[in-house]
């Protein structure tokens, strides 16, 4: 998911008027960063739409190998084949990870081409995961992050279904043959 710092990220409070004038809405100034950001590492099965994530300190070779072999417990053995849909970030194509594929063999590493972050299915989920677990919260240290994470992943993983590649279909008035529509006389 990148990372995330613990920083303020804004919501929506309602301001109760103090008196006979009303206040306007204010929000207090973040200046940056208190601690260390975190990553979060993160895998979807758009089947069934659970989801896994574990967070890292650090983007690093070794917690992708880390989180790989996690990864490799919560899918279970009953999975012939397991396809990773990756970008083509450093740590995704180095030699520790194509030692990993070969010493599991079911795994099958699919890289996307660059600046096609819309084939990976999971770009879209890591924007629920941000509107679950950041969305209007104020965090003081990445370990409450990290906590949030994990409660938004259990959430989601408690009310998962299929999860679906694309906009959410909205609900048109059918088009009336010919070349224009009687007016609504309803209407005038």
């Amino acid at each position: 998911m990148g990372p995330q710092a613990s920083k303020s990220y804004p919501g929506r409070r309602l301001v109760k008027p103090a008196g006979p004038r009303a206040e306007r809405a204010t929000q207090e100034i973040d200046y940056g960063r208190r601690d260390v950001a975190g990553y979060v590492f993160g895998a979807l099965q758009p089947a069934t739409g659970a989801a896994f994530t574990v967070t890292y300190e650090r983007r690093t070779t070794a917690n992708w190998i880390d989180f790989l072999g996690q990864v490799e417990g919560w899918i279970g053995p009953e999975a012939e084949r397991v396809y990773a849909v990756a970008d083509n970030l450093n740590i995704h194509g180095g030699m520790d990870v194509l030692l990993f594929a070969l010493a599991h063999p079911r795994w099958e590493f699919v890289f996307q081409p660059k600046y096609a972050a819309y084939l990976n299915l999971i770009e879209p989920w890591w924007k629920v995961l941000r509107s679950l677990a950041l969305k209007g919260r104020r965090f003081d240290a990445r370990a409450e992050i990290e906590q949030a994470a994990a409660r938004a992943t259990a959430y989601w993983n408690a009310h998962k279904h299929p999860f679906l590649w694309g906009r959410r279909r909205r609900h048109h008035t059918p088009r009336r043959l010919g070349i224009a529509a009687p007016p609504n006389v309803a209407l005038i």
